[in-house]
């Protein structure tokens, strides 16, 4: 077809660059790229971290494959003994960006083919020699979906391409218009139409922007972020980080139990997203897991700021810890 001259424009963006991942499969979400691993591989069981979105499980699910958790430590390491046999899986999540040193270990401890690492929280992480990586980008950029899969596995392209980005961009328009609280039920409608996992080719909306975007500066305004974060809270915080071995991080994990702070933090409109509420329905209350969720607070640490954005949440933190 012979490309369009004239009309009306398309909406403006920057030049073209090379993609960050060029190797890998484009699917519609996370979830979908989960879900046509699992199509493809065909385990017998997986191991599931306690702590993990339960969008991931939805997968394994439809796929009818097994489920066995397992808990971590408070380093993000594997705390159970577990004896992976032929056809079986673990699954680990790079927990926030910050885990990848965890990761060697999985490596070291594991046969490699049998490792399958979520990196949705870890975007510049680059893939291990493992049997799969997948990312989440729209976790790190103003995109309306997307998810990437590395494999070694034969999978197909999808035959479908999905068709669902533009109606899922409203909140991402509304917010570069306006207020993050303007698109915020718009932002909720978008993240449910993507329960829906069946795997499809990523869009050519998503496609386009994921090549717009200037993923070096995203990077390094992202540690540049982080370690300020660090200096200020990491004397308080309990997690200990290897600032060294980090790169890119979803944010800044601040990990003490100071009650009422996430309340006091989104009442500035500092907002600090919970992780995964629904896994203290598999955990006991005296766990790590069932800690994680009430008291780490996810600290945006992310290209669109800087250190003097975080006045307000400072003071609102050492106020919580002066307190104490």
């Amino acid at each position: 077809m012979n490309k369009a001259v004239g009309g009306y424009f398309e909406l403006e963006l920057p030049s073209e660059t090379s993609s960050y991942y060029p190797e890998a499969l484009r699917f519609q979400s996370a979830r979908a790229s989960f879900y046509a691993l699992l199509c493809a591989g065909r385990p017998r069981k997986v191991w599931m971290p306690h702590y993990v979105c339960d969008s991931m499980l939805g997968p394994l699910d439809k796929a009818g494959v097994e489920v066995s958790f397992y808990s971590i430590n408070e380093d993000f390491s594997v705390r159970d003994e577990i004896n992976l046999h032929p056809g079986e899986w673990i699954f680990y999540v790079n927990y926030f960006g910050v885990c990848s040193n965890r990761q060697r270990e999985i490596l070291k401890k594991f046969n490699s083919e049998q490792v399958v690492f979520d990196h949705s929280q870890a975007f510049f992480a680059p893939p291990l020699d493992c049997l799969a990586t997948i990312y989440s980008p729209r976790k790190f950029f103003g995109i309306p979906d997307g998810g990437l899969l590395i494999t070694k596995l034969p999978i197909p392209e999808p035959e479908e391409t999905d068709d669902g980005s533009i109606q899922r961009s409203l909140h991402l328009l509304k917010r570069l218009a306006g207020t993050p609280e303007s698109g915020y039920a718009d932002y909720q409608a978008a993240e449910k139409t993507l329960e829906d996992f069946r795997y499809r080719k990523m869009s050519v909306l998503t496609e386009n922007l994921l090549s717009r975007i200037d993923y070096e500066s995203a990077r390094l305004k992202r540690n540049e972020n982080f370690r300020f974060l660090h200096k200020e809270l990491g004397f308080h915080n309990r997690l200990e980080l290897d600032i060294e071995a980090i790169d890119g991080a979803l944010c800044y994990p601040f990990f003490k139990n100071l009650k009422g702070l996430r309340e006091e933090l989104i009442g500035q409109r500092v907002f600090t997203p919970t992780y995964w509420a629904a896994c203290r329905s598999r955990v006991k209350v005296e766990s790590l897991e069932y800690a994680l969720v009430d008291s780490l607070i996810p600290i945006p640490c992310d290209q669109r700021y800087s250190g003097k954005d975080y006045g307000a949440a400072m003071s609102i933190i050492n106020r919580s810890i002066g307190s104490e």
